[in-house]
This record gives C-alpha cells, structure tokens and sequence, in this order.
C-alpha cells in the first residue's frame, strides 16, 4: 500500500486498546482534518455484507459469522489469540482490503491534513515510511484495562491478552514524534487543550490554517 504523492501532511495516530484515539480523531476531524480511521474500515468489511465476509467464511468456516451474516468478533477473537497462525490468516483477508480503502479514501482527503488512525501502526512495520509524523495517545495500563470494560464489557484477563498483542507501551512512546496523555486523571478540557496545540502545529507544518468556525467546545479554538 503507498499513498503517492496526496498533498497533504500525513499524520499516524496510534496507542494501545482503550487509550482514547477515537476521542482525539474525532477532535481533529471537527478542526478540520481529514481523518481515515483503519478500524472503522476493518468493521466496515466485516459487517453484514462487507467485503470481507465470505473470504472469512471460507477460510474459517461459518462458525466465526453470526446470525446477522457479520464477523463474530468474539469467536474470532478466541482463535486469533489461541493460535498466531490464525491471526495471520486473517491479516492475509483484511490488511489488502483495508489497504486499498485507505488509498481511495487518502487520495480523496480535502481536510487541513490526514490522520490515518491505525491501532497496531508500530507493530505492523509497514506504517512509518508512509506518514510524516507519529502521534501517540498514552495512558497507563490500569487506565486501558477499565475504559474497555466499561466500553465494551471485555474481561479484564482478555484486555491484558489484547495488550499483551500490541506493542509495549515504551516501544509506542520511543517513536513517537507527538505524544497526548489521556490517562485517568486527564480532564475532557485537559484532554482538548493537548489535542489543539498538536492541531494548530500540524495546521502549520502543513501550511495551513484553521478553519475560523472549528471553534473548541470550551471556547479556546479561537486562542
């Protein structure tokens, strides 16, 4: 997957499971990025009729898709951490379909600049060549492990087997160009303020500015 030339600073947003990328991607979308996010495409192809579906039931079987016709997370979930060799199986199905959407959604970006949100961007090595800069959004572990529970009602044992996947935290943290801390004693306003200080100098390593109107929901987008 490349992106040719698109124009644009390219920006990879990562950090573990339940650190709080979304809430920042959706931020920087409000301010004017243009934010493609690998996991929404990933439940895009996996979702009832998803591009993904019968390429994961034939390699699977119909057990891993439920009564919908969509990707049963949860069966695929025990598989993949059973049994690497599963996981890369899957990885063979979804990383090419993901990839491909990626590059049609980037060459269409009209935002500020891009964010290609990406959870396992530093574990997959094939990411840091494609972006400009790395942002990481960092929380400690205990912080991680409760948010997805409460999100998602996951067990805390199958959390730790997630974080266990992924890089180390220290790992995420040494090659990150940009780090945003989202851990339990950071504030909404806290959270925000970070987020539009990196925002305003992406916008300026971009040679752009911000929109006027993308104004902070505590009054400081006009700062």
């Amino acid at each position: 997957m490349g992106f040719g030339d698109i124009g644009k600073l390219r920006l990879g947003l990562t950090g573990g499971i339940g650190s709080g990328k979304t809430q920042v991607a959706n931020l920087l979308a409000g301010w004017g990025a243009t934010v493609i996010d690998t996991d929404l495409i990933a439940h895009a192809l996996t979702a009832p009729g998803g591009a993904a579906i019968e390429p994961i039931r034939a390699e699977f079987g119909p057990l891993v898709i439920d009564a919908t016709g969509a990707l049963d997370r949860n069966a695929m979930r025990e598989k993949v951490f059973a049994d690497p060799g599963q996981r890369r199986r899957l990885e063979a199905i979804l990383h090419p379909l993901i990839g491909d959407e990626v590059v049609r959604q980037a060459a269409r970006a009209q935002g500020l600049y891009v964010v290609f949100v990406v959870p396992l961007l530093v574990e997959s090595g094939r990411w840091l060549d494609r972006i400009d800069r790395l942002c990481v959004v960092d929380c400690d572990e205990a912080t991680q492990i409760a948010r997805v529970g409460n999100r998602s009602g996951i067990p805390p044992d199958t959390v730790r087997r997630i974080l266990a996947a992924q890089a180390a935290r220290a790992e995420r943290l040494a090659l990150a160009d940009d780090v945003i801390v989202n851990d339990v004693t950071t504030s909404l306003e806290d959270l925000e303020r970070q987020v539009l200080v990196l925002h305003k100098a992406w916008c300026n390593l971009a040679g752009s500015v911000p929109k006027p109107n993308a104004v902070h929901p505590f009054g400081i987008g006009q700062q």
